[in-house]
């Protein structure tokens, strides 16, 4: 669950960033978000492999790795806030 938690997170910051980018008001903050969901997504995609290769489901559905795939969307949310607040500083200062 928190394989597909992450790549949906990882897919709806990339979808911002470029959205943002067209627009000319792209944030670091947005991009720093993007890379580090879409680095915990191939973290766990070869982590999903490494347990089918071993006999285990694909995906593991459970309740704690739901709650494993939300301790990481609200780690990548507060790191997010705190380089968005820091870029804003620096900006007025």
């Amino acid at each position: 669950m928190c394989e597909i938690m992450t790549i949906v997170a990882a897919l709806a910051f990339t979808a911002v960033y470029f959205s943002d980018k067209r627009r000319g008001i792209a944030s670091s903050a947005t991009f720093t978000t993007m890379l580090m969901f879409w680095g915990a997504a191939l973290m766990w995609s070869v982590d999903c492999i490494a347990n089918k290769l071993d006999g285990e489901e694909l995906f593991d559905l459970s309740a704690k790795d739901a709650a494993l795939g939300g301790i990481i969307l609200a780690a990548g949310l507060f790191v997010y806030a705190v380089l968005s607040v820091f870029g804003r500083r620096q900006v007025q200062a």
